[in-house]
């Protein structure tokens, strides 16, 4: 056994941690999303034993993330849970075909700042809904709604003694996760959410706290399988544009945690495309069983790494243990108070916005810095799927315009031909500027207009630049001296 299974050991101990680390997060997204706790461990259970089991990254982790709450909550509420199961199945087959047609690497194509953006706006979003549910309180639909309402909320909960003591234990839940990184190292051993969501627990139950608690309806009765109904509306242009968004969403954020889990260890580098395929198949049957749609989530594949584990073995044992625990001991889930996993969602939304990224990305590259707090203030003010959309039409538009950079010096001696150097990239975007430059140039003396510097120049700057050229010197003044492109003395040789 031993040579067939060198790193059990080490697996196996690593599957117990992540298990730890996956089970309250798995019932405070599902929580958080709308939907029963049940769902979010079937997705935590499909990520272990299906995702788990495929080629791709072998050390990250599958399940519900806390970067998708806002979007399910949105799906759930505008066209209903039934529906859930159809758009994260058609996710699934999407990926699927994005992996087949080796789509994978080009997700490492998406600019950062949008990513990182997009993480914010859904930080945001889920820190203003978890404030209401950690009151006890029902959170409006939009993020600016939910925004606006806080100070009224929060009115409203001072003179509310329940309200209070609900917030009393989901700020506890918060001290607890802060304060648990510098605990003894025998004691990190347990993970700081299961460690504040257990103390929560017995303090609710201990004090009999006056706190709603998770409801249980049991593993099968939770499984929403989708029917023909389910199917009937999903050519809307809402439904496709909400699929979209958890294609791309779910793509991006588990192909970049599978880089950031790359950098965590010295094994086998992840292959993307088989990746994206195996997401793929792991939402697809998430959306058969009706759960919640699933990504690689960097907390779970980072205790995963740091606990030990060699192979996949770890991330396929941490969703028979979650299995187990979701077949044998379902009413140990109706003990955890609400505001408990409020807390816990409310720690992962502070931990998605980029706090240290902004002000660096603001010293030195302050264009991308403005692409992050816009999209993230299009997914509040907006929705997710035009906010990300919003992001990436930025991104293009910001790269256009820095491909199109274009300088041009003039060298006038007073004497002689007035000889000008254009370098940089000559696009149509840069074309006006640069044939108003030209105009001011002289046109009763020769002038040599030396391209020799531009690595690019498109079409429509060429044509304008001989035409330029055709009719810049007046009449008895030798012609504009054009020197070709060095690139294009290349593609001719």
């Amino acid at each position: 056994m031993d040579r067939r299974f060198p790193h059990l050991r080490q697996d196996f101990t690593a599957s117990i941690v992540v298990f730890l680390v996956a089970l309250p997060l798995c019932v405070g997204v599902a929580v958080a999303s709308g939907v029963p706790a049940e769902l979010g461990l079937i997705t935590g259970i499909v990520g272990g034993l299906v995702t788990g089991l495929m080629r791709g990254s072998s050390l990250q982790v599958s399940g519900p993330a806390a970067g998708l709450t806002v979007l399910v909550f949105e799906a759930v509420q505008t066209f209903g849970l039934a529906a859930l199961g159809v758009i994260v199945l058609a996710a699934g087959l999407l990926q699927l075909a994005m992996g087949a047609l080796k789509l994978g690497r080009w997700f490492r194509a998406i600019s950062v700042s949008v990513v990182e953006g997009m993480l914010a706006g859904i930080g945001f979003v889920l820190i203003a809904g978890q404030l209401y549910a950690a009151a006890g309180l029902e959170a409006p639909a939009s993020g600016l709604d939910k925004l606006a309402g806080l100070p009224g909320a929060l009115a409203e909960a001072v003179v509310s003694t329940e309200a209070l003591t609900s917030l009393a234990v989901g700020a506890g839940t918060i001290v607890v996760m802060v304060l648990w990184k510098h605990m003894p190292e025998r004691v990190r051993a347990v993970p700081g959410a299961l460690a504040a969501v257990a103390l929560a627990t017995l303090t609710s139950l201990g004090f009999s706290l006056p706190v709603a608690e998770v409801e249980v309806q049991g593993l099968l009765d939770a499984v929403q399988l989708p029917g023909s109904e389910s199917f009937a509306g999903i050519a809307g242009l809402s439904v496709v544009g909400t699929i979209l968004a958890f294609t791309l969403i779910a793509s991006a954020e588990s192909l970049f945690s599978a880089a950031a889990v790359d950098r965590l260890h010295d094994g086998p580098r992840t292959q993307y495309d088989k990746e994206l395929m195996a997401q793929g198949t792991g939402n697809a049957v998430c959306g058969l069983l009706g759960a919640l749609p699933m990504t690689a989530v960097i907390v779970r594949s980072s205790a995963n790494v740091q606990a030990g584990a060699k192979t996949k073995a770890s991330r396929v044992l941490h969703g028979v243990w979650l299995l187990l625990f979701a077949a044998l001991l379902p009413s140990a889930l109706a003990l955890i108070p609400l505001p408990a996993l409020a807390g816990i969602l409310l720690h992962a939304g502070w931990k998605l916005i980029p706090l240290r990224a902004i002000v660096t990305l603001w010293r030195g590259h302050r264009g991308e810095a403005l692409i992050l707090v816009a999209t993230a203030v299009a997914i509040v003010t907006v929705n997710m799927f035009e906010g990300v959309l919003i992001g990436l039409a930025l991104s293009v538009v910001k790269t256009a315009w820095d491909a199109s950079h274009i300088s041009l010096d003039v060298i006038d001696k007073g004497a002689g031909p007035v000889q000008a150097y254009l370098s940089g990239n000559a696009t149509f975007l840069k074309l006006p500027k640069i044939l108003d430059s030209l105009e001011d140039l002289p046109q009763d003396r020769p002038v040599q207009l030396d391209l020799s510097g531009l690595h690019h120049l498109d079409h429509a700057c060429r044509t304008a630049l001989e035409n330029w050229a055709a009719r810049h010197s007046s009449p008895g003044t030798d012609p504009v001296q054009l020197t070709e492109p060095v690139m294009a003395k290349a593609t001719s040789g």
